[in-house]
């Protein structure tokens, strides 16, 4: 299975508390959450991997 992984948006102007984000077979092994934005604000600075 292609990995997956839970985000938040820690900007105070974004009202997306979380969001799942589901990779391809494909995607560069050095892709990370800081090469992301978030869906609803676009923000780039304010994402985090949520831990579980």
């Amino acid at each position: 299975m292609p990995a997956t992984e839970e985000l938040k948006c820690t900007s105070d102007d974004c009202e997306l508390d979380m969001f799942e984000n589901h990779y391809t077979y494909d995607v560069a092994d050095d892709l990370g959450v800081e090469d992301l934005q978030c869906p609803l604000c676009g923000g780039t600075d304010s994402l985090e991997r949520i831990e579980l």
